[in-house]
């Protein structure tokens, strides 16, 4: 085995680790402001416009179904509403009202300030950031490329 291959392997490890802490700690935050992470993440993919279930579920990796539900949720919320969608009848777009985006503001809040306080005891700079991003787009570009 090679010592990059190796390397791979302990780095898939380390994302997979990090994306379950940060997942708990989402659900923790999401939690404290009446909400959950799920509801949070369909938020945050509605927050650039209005989208299909189906559109929102392939942002999100995630099946439609397991998307409808939380729509389902944040409709009866009032966080969302439904708008017709000229290009598809039977599937309506999906945007957030006032409340969903003050909703979906507050979360950002409280979110921003928990990762600055972990950033700072990380001590971790923008531009190592910059680079461990770089450095997973190159490997996620690989992956979706066939050969």
């Amino acid at each position: 085995m090679t010592d990059a291959l190796e390397e791979y392997r302990l780095l898939i490890a380390d994302v997979y680790e990090l994306a379950g802490i940060s997942r708990r700690t989402s659900e923790d935050i999401a939690r404290e402001a009446g909400q959950t992470a799920a509801r949070w993440h369909v938020l945050s993919v509605l927050s650039d416009g209005p989208r299909t279930v189906p559109g929102a579920a392939r942002r999100l990796g995630l099946t439609p179904q397991s998307v409808q539900r939380v729509v389902t949720d944040l409709l009866d919320a009032g966080q969302a509403e439904a708008l017709s969608n000229p290009d598809h009848a039977r599937s309506p777009l999906i945007a957030l009202t006032d409340d969903g985006r003050a909703t979906l503001e507050r979360l950002f809040a409280r979110s921003d300030n928990a990762r600055e306080r972990l950033l700072e005891r990380a001590g971790v700079s923008a531009g190592e950031l910059h680079q461990a991003r770089e450095t997973l787009r190159t490997l996620l570009d690989s992956l979706r490329t066939p050969g």
